[in-house]
């Protein structure tokens, strides 16, 4: 069971235990060949990568200081990210 973040009650589930996820936007700018995140979830998750791999290491960690963040004081956050994009599959990697 997961419980997505920003839902109504997340922090609650958080304490308990229960694993969280953040949607998380993947775009790729042309212009720079490369590819940036934002979360609707995350205020404030906004990163970049030269490659989906290195994006995505850079999504989670940010994520996860994030979620320690909001949950300062509270046990360990664990967090699982599900990615959406508007890569258009003849510019993915």
């Amino acid at each position: 069971m997961s419980y997505r973040v920003g839902m109504p009650g997340w922090r609650v589930f958080a304490k308990l235990g229960v694993k969280l996820y953040a949607r998380v936007d993947v775009h790729f700018d042309p212009e720079v060949n490369s590819y940036w995140a934002e979360s609707p979830d995350l205020q404030g998750l906004v990163v970049s990568g030269q490659t989906l791999d290195e994006l995505r290491d850079e999504a989670v960690s940010a994520a996860q200081t994030l979620l320690e963040l909001e949950m300062a004081g509270r046990d360990h956050v664990d967090a699982k990210l599900r990615l959406r994009d508007d890569i258009p599959l003849h510019c993915a990697a």
